[in-house]
C-alpha cells in the first residue's frame, strides 16, 4: 500500500511540471516590414484573437529590411518552441530565386503553421485599349509583337511577377514598365502612358470603379468575393496564371508538432470569426486559410513556379 500511494504522490508532484500546457508566456509574431502595411495591419488582427484565445499576450515585432530577409532570418535562428514566429509574406518563396544568397533556407528552415490571409491581383487595362476580355488581350498582343506595355512596381514584385507569367502562359509580347512604386505606375496607367498592369484588388478597383481602368480577370483560382463579376483567369481562357498577395504564419524547423497543431486551431478559429472576415473584406483581404501539410505544400509549389518563371524571365532585384 505504501508503495502504492508513493507512487501516486510522485505523479502528482510532477504533473504540473510535466502537464505545462503551452503556452506559459508571451508569443512574438515577427513582422518583416515595416508598421502600417497590409502584412502589419492583418496579423495584429488575428493577434489579438489569439491573445484572446491563448490566454497569453501575443506582441508584433517589426523587422524590415532585406526585401523582408532580415525578420525572416531571425525567426530562422529563434529557439523552436512556438514563442516566436513569422507572418511570412508572399515574397518568401520568390527572395528564395530573385535574391543571390539567403541566410536561411525558405522550406527547410520553418515549419509552416497556417495561411492567414491573401488578395488576388487582376489584370487591369487602360480604357483606351480595345480589349474587354482576356483572350482579346492576348490576340491583340500577338498581333503586334512588343507594341503593348504593363507597368509595375518594380522588379520582382507581385505586379512583375504576374506579368511575366502571363507572357510565359500565353506566348504574348508584352514589354515591362517597372517604377519606383505602385501609386506611379497606377497614375501612369490611368493617364494612358502603359497600357496595362496586374494590381491588387485592394490597391486598383478603385480605378476601375470610377472608370478610368478596365478589370478583365483576377488572378486568383477561383472567383473573389471582393469582386465577384471578374471570372478567374482560367475561366477567361487563360488557366496557369494565379498568383496573389498572401500572409502565412511559420514557426521555426523543429517546432515540436503538437504547438504548431494547436496554433493552426487557433489561426484557423480566428480567421472564422465573423467580425475578423469582416475586417479582413474591409482591408481589400480573404481568409488564406491552409494548415499546416497543405501550406507546406503550396510553398514548395509556389517556389517551384517562382523559379521557372524568373529565371526564364532573368529578372534580378533592383
Amino acid at each position: 500500500m505504501r508503495h502504492v500511494l508513493a507512487a501516486l504522490m510522485a505523479v502528482l508532484i510532477a504533473t504540473p511540471a510535466w502537464g505545462q500546457a503551452y503556452p506559459q508566456k508571451t508569443i512574438r509574431i515577427i513582422v518583416p516590414v515595416p508598421p502600417g502595411g497590409g502584412n502589419d495591419t492583418l496579423v495584429r488582427i488575428v493577434a489579438q484573437k489569439l491573445s484572446d484565445s491563448l490566454k497569453q499576450p501575443v506582441v508584433i515585432d517589426n523587422r524590415p529590411g532585406g526585401n523582408t530577409t532580415i525578420g525572416t532570418a531571425l525567426l530562422a535562428k529563434s529557439p523552436p518552441d512556438g514563442y516566436t514566429l513569422l507572418s511570412a509574406p508572399s515574397a518568401h518563396t520568390v527572395n528564395a530565386v530573385l535574391l543571390k544568397s539567403l541566410p536561411y533556407d525558405p522550406i527547410k528552415d520553418f515549419a509552416p503553421v497556417a495561411g492567414v490571409a491573401a488578395t488576388p491581383l487582376f489584370s487591369a487595362v487602360h480604357p483606351s485599349l480595345p480589349v474587354r476580355s482576356v483572350k482579346e488581350l492576348v490576340a491583340l498582343a500577338k498581333a503586334r509583337p512588343g507594341a503593348l506595355t504593363y507597368a509595375s512596381p518594380g522588379n520582382g514584385t507581385s505586379g512583375h511577377l504576374a506579368g511575366e507569367l502571363f507572357k510565359s502562359v500565353t506566348g504574348a509580347q508584352i514589354v515591362h514598365i517597372p517604377y519606383k512604386g505602385g501609386a506611379q505606375a497606377a497614375a501612369d496607367l490611368v493617364g494612358g502612358h502603359v497600357l496595362m498592369m496586374f494590381p491588387t484588388l485592394q490597391s486598383g478597383m478603385s480605378y476601375v470603379t470610377a472608370g478610368k481602368l478596365r478589370a478583365l480577370a483576377v488572378t486568383s483560382p477561383k472567383r473573389s468575393a471582393l469582386a465577384p463579376d471578374l471570372p478567374t483567369m482560367a475561366q477567361a481562357g487563360v488557366p496557369g496564371v494565379e498568383i496573389g498577395s498572401w500572409f502565412a504564419l511559420l514557426a521555426p524547423a523543429g517546432t515540436p508538432r503538437d504547438i504548431v497543431t494547436k496554433l493552426d486551431t487557433e489561426v484557423r478559429n480566428a480567421l472564422q470569426a465573423s467580425d475578423v472576415a469582416e475586417r479582413l473584406r474591409g482591408l481589400g483581404y480573404e481568409s488564406f486559410y491552409m494548415p499546416p501539410d497543405e501550406l507546406a505544400a503550396y510553398l514548395r509549389s509556389d517556389l517551384e513556379k517562382w523559379t521557372k518563371v524568373i529565371r526564364q524571365a532573368g529578372i534580378r532585384a533592383e
